[in-house]
């Protein structure tokens, strides 16, 4: 009887130490990439950025990006300048850009002196 149950604990034990070293190496998931010029333009182009819960950004390929946060809607440009994202909405005259980082369907975008805003990448909602 001690033989039976030693080979299903030690099973157990050989797939927990597997799936350990596997999330571990991070094969799991994707190393976070640094875009630039036309990757930025590639990516964001008819895409929509989204925090799933207060904010939404769609960036449509003409160049406009509308933006919904938290009820509030604006409207503004997007460009990409020294590989950089760079937005500027009416009523705000400086436009603010960012380093662009992508994993996956995630999306950092860094500004320096400035917590970094993340987010998912994904086709648009058609939400108002």
């Amino acid at each position: 009887m001690p033989t039976s149950t030693k080979r299903p604990l030690h099973a157990t034990g050989l797939a927990l130490l597997v799936v350990a070293i596997w999330a571990s190496s991070g094969l799991g998931e994707e190393k976070p990439q640094k875009l630039i010029g036309g990757q930025i333009r590639a990516k964001l182009a008819d895409m929509e950025l989204t925090d799933n819960v207060h904010w939404r950004d769609l960036y449509e390929r003409n160049g406009t990006v509308m933006s919904t946060s938290v009820g509030r809607k604006r409207t503004g440009k997007w460009r990409v300048e020294k590989d950089q994202l760079c937005v500027e909405f009416e009523k705000e005259p400086i436009p603010k850009c960012y380093d662009v980082w992508l994993s996956g369907k995630q999306v950092e975008l860094r500004h320096e002196g400035s917590l970094p805003l993340q987010g998912t990448l994904e086709p648009p909602t058609g939400r108002d």
